[in-house]
């Protein structure tokens, strides 16, 4: 996907299915892959669209998606600014509603929440509670002939996603996999990387890799480590440093849903959670 240039060509959406195009905004990083994905979904022959992340507030993607338009509603997985950000100067472009389940990030129209259905720009949009990654993590069911799901961060199109303790949990982000795995083969349009073919390979995938980690972290327990950043040294040795304060955050994700699952563990002293 092209940014922006140095002369000031406009980015151009990339249609990925008949009902869904992209965006990349310019926002790379360890944390962003290549970018936060701003999806643009509309049908065939309608005016408006329905925008979903429109991640930062950077003058030429907020352009390039005004552009795209006319905007008939902005949709949020969720609240991390790397997606929400640009949400209020978009409203500010557009006058097009905000809708999320934080209170916090709704601009001018009601909240989302679990089976909800939007109607706008010639699609059917259903949501899906899918907390885990933050507690407000919703996905978006493309319903109807071209079936899709928006994950934002949920399950991304490359690598694995943070469980963002505290408000994070792992047992629900484990119970949202379970949902997204039952999808089948619905593609997947996450909120970074690439889109998938199969939300439950995806999900299958992402599942057991948060077993074998479960497993790697009772282990440095077991063995005697005794914070969260000793565990991620150890567990995380192969992953890039930059990352591990993110994963340090999973990790104590994982103390917490160990401590619940198992009786040996509920004795732990604090010290495990610094």
């Amino acid at each position: 996907m092209r940014h922006p240039s140095p002369t000031g060509e406009r980015a151009v959406p990339r249609e990925v299915t008949a009902l869904a195009s992209v965006l990349l905004a310019p926002n790379p990083g360890p944390m962003t892959l290549d970018g936060t994905n701003t999806w643009i979904l509309r049908a065939p022959g309608a005016t408006g669209c329905v925008v979903v992340d429109p991640g930062p507030p950077e003058r030429g993607h907020l352009g390039a998606i005004a552009a795209a338009g006319p905007v008939d509603v902005i949709l949020l997985t969720h609240g991390h600014i790397d997606h929400s950000e640009g949400a209020g100067p978009l409203h500010d472009m557009t006058s097009a509603p905000v809708r999320a389940l934080d209170i916090t990030h709704r601009l001018g129209e009601e909240g989302l929440t679990e089976g909800d259905v939007i109607s706008a720009a010639g699609v059917e949009i259903r949501v899906l509670a899918t907390p885990g990654h933050t507690s407000d993590s919703l996905s978006f069911m493309l319903v109807g002939d071209q079936v899709a799901v928006l994950t934002g961060d949920t399950i991304l199109g490359r690598g694995s996603t943070v469980v963002a303790h505290p408000d994070g949990r792992l047992g629900d982000y484990l119970t949202s996999l379970r949902r997204l795995r039952d999808l089948g083969d619905v593609t997947v349009l996450p909120g970074h990387g690439p889109e998938l073919p199969a939300a439950g390979r995806a999900a299958d995938a992402y599942l057991a890799h948060r077993q074998a980690r479960l497993d790697q972290v009772q282990a440095a327990l077991t063995a005697g480590d005794t914070t969260a950043s000793e565990i991620v040294q150890r567990v995380y040795a192969d992953v890039d440093p930059a990352l591990w304060p993110a994963a340090e955050l999973s990790v104590r994700a994982q103390i917490d849903y160990l401590r619940e699952r198992w009786h040996h563990l509920a004795a732990l002293p604090e010290s495990h959670h610094a």
